[in-house]
């Protein structure tokens, strides 16, 4: 069943990534990247982040998108979350440095003031140099959440019997300033 779901998500992706006005990271150590991204202005409330960099509203952030379809596909033989859970971990380090280079060269680059993303997998975030925060808003909180259960069912491992502990996943924002960014995945 999850191969068919698979299937028809890789067919509607391309659909997805157009109405997104999502970037695949153009550089020679891309085609490992697990992020695409886009430009953006923050729409939120301020926020404070532990470097003491302060995010106002309609600041330059670089959204950043884990490609689940490529993830869940390179994930379907893998049947224990915790490995997949390190997998993911992996890429995503190994995916920041892109992300700093794509800042650094980028014609705007004295304007991004950082990254921005939402996911449920906040576990591990802290360690990769993201702050944490959460959704505000009930109603966007609630939507995010929606918009991630199909990912989050197609990603467990055993899903029926850890249903309770998948359901209660909760989306956050995540956060990275540029400075930071650079601090840690400057290569």
């Amino acid at each position: 069943m999850r191969g068919y779901f698979l299937t028809i998500w890789n067919i509607l992706d391309p659909i997805y990534y157009r109405f997104t006005r999502l970037s695949y990271l153009l550089d020679c150590h891309s085609s490992d990247n697990i992020f695409r991204v886009r430009l953006t202005r923050y729409k939120g409330k301020e926020v404070t982040l532990s470097d003491g960099t302060v995010i106002k509203k309609n600041d330059r952030l670089v959204k950043i998108h884990l490609h689940n379809v490529r993830l869940l596909t390179d994930l379907r033989h893998i049947n224990t979350d915790i490995v997949k859970a390190r997998i993911i971990y992996q890429s995503v380090k190994r995916s920041l440095p892109g992300i700093e280079r794509y800042i650094s060269n980028h014609k705007d680059s004295q304007d991004i003031k950082g990254i921005i993303g939402i996911t449920s997998l906040n576990r591990a975030c802290s360690r990769l140099g993201f702050d944490v925060k959460d959704i505000s808003h009930p109603f966007y909180k609630w939507l995010k959440w929606a918009t991630f259960l199909p990912i989050i069912i197609l990603s467990s491992a055993d899903f029926l019997n850890n249903k309770k502990n998948v359901l209660k996943a909760s989306p956050s924002y995540l956060f990275m300033s540029k400075e930071k960014l650079s601090k840690m995945y400057r290569n």
